[in-house]
């Protein structure tokens, strides 16, 4: 076989290595892309009620991921979506019947969506006072997911090995 490939043109060995690259690159982009879009998350029955409330929301047109995974660097957002990704898998392929409708971001997911919140809104950070919580969702918890996602359950942490138990989190 790898005489069959030197005997090839290299001119079109080349070629066909470019080609494979940008198929493969577009490929990987657009599955990205589609990884982070709402409607790929509320393919698991936990995110319907997320994903409507989510739709009903004036954070719509964002992506889950633009408030969900951090945005210092590349291989810290990958590894992030990576291992949120493989536990959303995880439990999901236990049993469904046992996740909970409603499910708790852990600290490390709520660390980076408060730092996300303030990023994207700096200027009203800076022009009113927000020194009465510890975080962005203390106050705003119905941004964006509040019309009918959270109910009376949703205001109390989690308790220790809790996610665990029921199947869901992450």
């Amino acid at each position: 076989m790898i005489k069959k490939l030197l005997k090839i043109d290299k001119k079109l060995l080349v070629v066909m290595a470019l080609l494979g690259g940008v198929f493969l690159s577009l490929v990987t982009v657009k599955t990205m892309a589609y990884t982070d879009s709402p409607g790929f998350c509320q393919n698991c029955h936990t995110m319907q009620s997320v994903y409507t409330s989510f739709m009903d929301s004036t954070h719509a047109k964002l992506s889950c991921n633009d408030c969900h995974l951090p945005h210092e660097n590349i291989a810290k957002k990958l590894f992030f979506k990576g291992r949120a990704g493989m536990t959303h898998v995880y439990y999901n392929s236990l049993g469904t019947e046992d996740i909970p409708d409603v499910i708790h971001a852990a600290d490390r997911t709520m660390k980076v969506i408060n730092e996300n919140c303030i990023s994207c809104h700096k200027s009203t950070i800076t022009n009113v006072s927000h020194d009465a919580k510890d975080s962005c969702v203390s106050c705003h918890k119905t941004v964006p997911h509040g019309k009918g996602f959270k109910d009376d359950h949703y205001k109390e942490p989690p308790k220790s090995g809790e996610l665990l138990e029921k199947k869901g989190g992450f």
